[in-house]
């Protein structure tokens, strides 16, 4: 527990309320299953005890793989901080293979049936719905973007993805500016039209937070029930990755786009490609 606390601490700074619950979840099954130890007293038969039993009470392999970076991870830290001469015991546990299943990239003809649809209903779900569609932004992304973060005003349009007290970013490389085209021009127009308040999606954000998994819950059924049983919203982002592939767009650019890591020390020399570079490379799909 002491452990899990200064991993909080030093690890948590600026991360969303969700990477500190599922620390503390995480940390708390094992004080529950092998009780609150110090840490030289856990073994490697403990941790694969714990693994057993996530197992056994029907965890898919995923998840119990998880949970597992989550208690190395706080393991790792109180080692090097306290210089303990110990091996972490959960740290080469085996794991079996498990079904995972891969998320689908949304087929084009697919987006382009759920954009009319969101032409049609025109309210706030199908706009969080479009600005994803032709953007590739994490659902948190959008659903937590401040009404000030939609740049309609410009020569090019563009949505200035940004940290916020309620909603941080899953990397520094995620901040970034995506020009707005298509579905997703008309979506943030929708959104400055019709705000009645400084969040672009007051549904599911506040002061304090952005409720990204209700956002996603409520728009996956939609989009199963209505158009296929295998998308999710997030298929959104794989899909943008291979439009813009399609369209032989750099793959440094793609990267910058979606705000996806990249490979290598070359790639971070530099300021990256303009927003006109970028906006013609979103026209073409």
């Amino acid at each position: 527990s002491e452990a899990t606390h200064q991993y909080l601490q030093l690890r948590g700074m600026g991360k969303a309320k969700t990477f500190h619950q599922a620390a503390a979840r995480n940390s708390n099954v094992v004080i529950e299953l092998l009780g609150d130890r110090p840490l030289r007293d856990y073994s490697t038969v403990d941790a694969g005890s714990v693994r057993d039993t996530l197992i056994k009470r029907g965890l898919s392999i995923l998840s119990v793989k998880r949970t597992f970076i989550t208690i190395r991870a706080i393991f790792n830290l109180a080692i090097a901080e306290h210089g303990l001469d110990m091996r972490n015991p959960f740290a080469s546990i085996f794991m079996p293979e498990g079904d995972s299943k891969k998320r689908v990239s949304i087929p084009v003809e697919t987006i382009r049936e759920i954009q009319q649809s969101c032409y049609e209903i025109d309210d706030d779900m199908r706009w969080l719905v479009a600005l994803i569609s032709d953007t590739g932004m994490r659902l948190a992304e959008a659903a937590g973007l401040h009404v000030d973060d939609l740049h309609l005003d410009e020569e090019i349009p563009y949505v200035n993805i940004r940290p916020h007290p309620w909603r941080s970013l899953k990397t520094k490389g995620s901040q970034r500016q995506v020009p707005l085209v298509g579905a997703s021009l008309w979506a943030a127009q929708r959104i400055k039209q019709t705000a009645s308040s400084c969040f672009a999606f007051d549904r599911y954000t506040d002061n304090k937070q952005c409720r990204a998994n209700s956002a996603s819950n409520a728009l996956n059924k939609w989009m199963q029930t209505n158009f296929r049983d295998d998308i999710v919203i997030h298929g959104f982002r794989h899909a943008l990755r291979d439009r813009l592939r399609a369209v032989q767009c750099p793959s440094e650019m793609i990267d910058q786009i979606g705000g996806w890591a990249t490979a290598g020390v070359g790639q971070s020399y530099g300021e990256g490609y303009d927003l006109k570079s970028t906006f013609q490379q979103l026209l073409k799909i």
